[in-house]
């Protein structure tokens, strides 16, 4: 069975970029619903002793939906921080980036673009193919890299209800807020884990 995460950091520490209020609601209430429905749709499954990225990599339906919200959501979380001044990516992932789009800011920009140009709802992500070439993907509703044999690295919501209560429908303002509050120490973590 899986449970809600406990955030790794205080409830108004992401203000304002992400308000308390919209902590409360989307790690509060949206987060526990996927939780609670994965779990309920679990027994019989035959994803009982399964991984949530196992689940991710191989289920369909229901199933797939809320494990990989579930997934998704874990990701997106731990990902933050407080915001800091000047904050950018170091060592490989810095390297990587540089690599790949000529520049951070390069990067920036065109993960934003394709935050925005996202229609309906899901998710764009920065991932990484199995040698660390890194991409940027766009995922409708609960999708995630994974399930292309990419790992996974760093994403925003683009879920309304990750914003609406601060920024109503301006999506693109969101999405230019959350730079100062990525814990690129946790990305970096990420691309050089081994699976």
């Amino acid at each position: 069975m899986f449970t809600l995460i406990s955030l790794p950091y205080a409830p108004d520490a992401l203000s304002p970029a992400i308000s308390a209020e919209t902590l409360s609601f989307h790690h509060g209430k949206h987060l526990q619903t996927y939780v609670t429905n994965l779990n309920a749709l679990l027994p019989g499954s035959g994803f009982e002793e399964s991984t949530l990225e196992d689940i991710v990599r191989n289920a369909q339906g229901g199933i797939l939906n809320n494990a990989g919200q579930l997934l998704n959501h874990n990701l997106y979380f731990t990902q933050f921080k407080p915001a800091t001044e000047d904050n950018a990516p170091s060592g490989q992932l810095a390297e990587a980036l540089q690599e790949t789009f000529g520049s951070f800011e390069a990067f920036k920009d065109e993960f934003e673009k394709k935050g925005t140009t996202l229609f309906g709802s899901g998710w764009v992500w920065l991932a990484a193919d199995d040698k660390g070439k890194l991409c940027i993907t766009q995922e409708a509703n609960a999708g995630n890299p994974l399930r292309s044999g990419l790992k996974p690295l760093m994403t925003f919501d683009v879920w309304e209800h990750a914003y609406y209560l601060d920024y109503q429908n301006r999506r693109a303002a969101h999405l230019a807020a959350l730079w100062p509050i990525i814990n690129w120490d946790e990305v970096e973590r990420r691309y050089t884990a081994s699976e």
